[in-house]
């Protein structure tokens, strides 16, 4: 029966089926090794299938560049366990903690700073959760704002160089790294200070939303940022070696990892025990990113048989949108698969859709990066089931769900006018990255 199927009617079929397993709670690489392979088999032979998953299989786990993934995350494991993110938070608190809303913009400080060791939203999310929740009821900050900001906060884990998130979306279209890297730095920048200027209107409206605390003086400030700069230094060298063409990604991921391995030593926070506890917990963290793109280079070849990307392209191109009217939707079809899909899943689904369209429309490839990060973002925080939101769940038992949503709403419009400043203004992106590569 399904032989005398369509090549696109095998596609819509094995989306559904993907979709279903993922309904069923098959884990998203999973769900596309077993579609993708299906799919190749009845589209082109079961030999061709067979050579397509251990192939694909061998090279994933072969490719060099992809040795930055497990640094990067091994990097931010250490600096949690190093005490370095609680420096960071500390050394943030004590310039803005005085501020109404101080704690909240220390927060989002701290993971802004996290996120450019770690790369990970959901890391960056829970590390300064831990750290800074219970400073904030300390000073009965209110539960939208303190988990808001959290929440929020962490999402600039996916943004700010390294992000794990620009590595896969690297590999997947076969863009350069490093470009990726610095275009997310100005949109990372800028979007932290959205988040700040959010959290300045919330609590002028609202003073007894975000209490303001007491202030250091000059010597705790300057005390606190020399304990703190250990974590900066390491940023810079290793953002700013990139940047200035001393290293390649790879070679920086290696050198923040030993430089984070050398701060716990000294520091004598790590023994035996906890450094594997560290290892176990990269080792887990890059299997399944690893796992996600095996799954995600079998599922193309599928979907480039089924031709859907050519028959959506046409479909768009019909309804007669133009190049930013297509792009409107796309960024749309985005948010809304956030609420229920992690970030790396729906690059890994989508790109093979997307990609070749954006390519056709003539826009840049490293600012549509940057700008389906940011969408990816919004999707990790938006009703009714962001990731982010139950992540910060778990940190606040407490707080009810609907509050933490309450709370996200300011921030999620932040990120929107962040993303109306890279439509308007381009070059936010491109600008680090053409002056790097030419």
């Amino acid at each position: 029966m399904i032989e005398y199927l369509l090549p696109h009617q095998v596609g819509i079929l094995g989306i559904a089926m993907m979709l279903l397993l993922l309904v069923f709670r098959i884990p998203v690489a999973i769900a596309m090794l077993i579609v993708g392979f299906l799919g190749i088999g009845i589209l082109n032979g079961w030999s061709a299938a067979m050579s397509v998953l251990g192939g694909e299989a061998f090279v994933i786990v072969t490719f060099y560049e992809l040795s930055v993934i497990p640094l990067f995350i091994l990097m931010g494991n250490l600096a949690s366990v190093s005490g370095m993110s609680r420096d960071l938070y500390d050394a943030a608190y004590s310039w803005f903690g005085h501020w109404r809303g101080g704690l909240a913009s220390s927060t989002i400080v701290g993971c802004a700073g996290f996120a450019a060791l770690s790369g990970s939203s959901i890391a960056s999310a829970v590390t300064m959760g831990r750290v800074s929740l219970p400073q904030m009821k300390r000073y009965h900050y209110n539960d939208q704002l303190s988990t808001g900001c959290i929440a929020a906060g962490g999402t600039l884990g996916i943004l700010i160089p390294p992000s794990t998130g620009f590595v896969i979306y690297a590999i997947l279209t076969e863009e350069s790294i490093g470009r990726l890297f610095m275009a997310g730095v100005l949109p990372g920048l800028l979007l932290t200070a959205l988040f700040m200027g959010t959290i300045y209107l919330i609590t002028r409206f609202r003073p007894e939303f975000g209490p303001s605390g007491p202030k250091a003086n000059i010597q705790e400030k300057w005390a606190a940022s020399r304990k703190a700069s250990t974590i900066l230094v390491i940023v810079l060298i290793t953002i700013g070696g990139i940047y200035g063409g001393i290293f390649t990604p790879v070679e920086a991921a290696g050198i923040g990892a030993f430089l984070s391995l050398l701060v716990a030593l000294l520091r004598r926070s790590l023994d035996l025990l906890k450094f594997c506890e560290v290892l176990l917990a990269t080792m887990r963290t890059s299997a399944l990113s690893f796992l996600i793109l095996i799954g995600a280079h079998v599922f193309s070849p599928f979907i480039a048989l089924t031709h859907i990307p050519d028959i959506f392209a046409e479909f768009l191109n019909q309804m007669d949108l133009g190049p930013n009217g297509i792009l409107l939707i796309i960024l749309a079809i985005y948010i809304v698969l956030g609420t229920f899909l992690e970030g790396f899943a729906m690059l890994v689904l989508t790109l093979p859709i997307f990609y070749p369209l954006i390519v056709e429309l003539g826009f840049s490839p490293i600012w549509f990066g940057v700008m389906a990060v940011i969408v990816l973002e919004m999707g990790l925080i938006s009703p009714p089931v962001g990731v982010n939101v139950f992540v910060v769940k778990g940190i606040a038992e407490d707080v009810p769900m609907r509050t933490i949503f309450l709370g996200i709403m300011p921030f999620w419009g932040a990120m929107l006018i962040c993303l109306l400043f890279l439509l308007a203004f381009p070059d936010l992106a491109l600008m680090l990255p053409n002056s790097m590569y030419g």
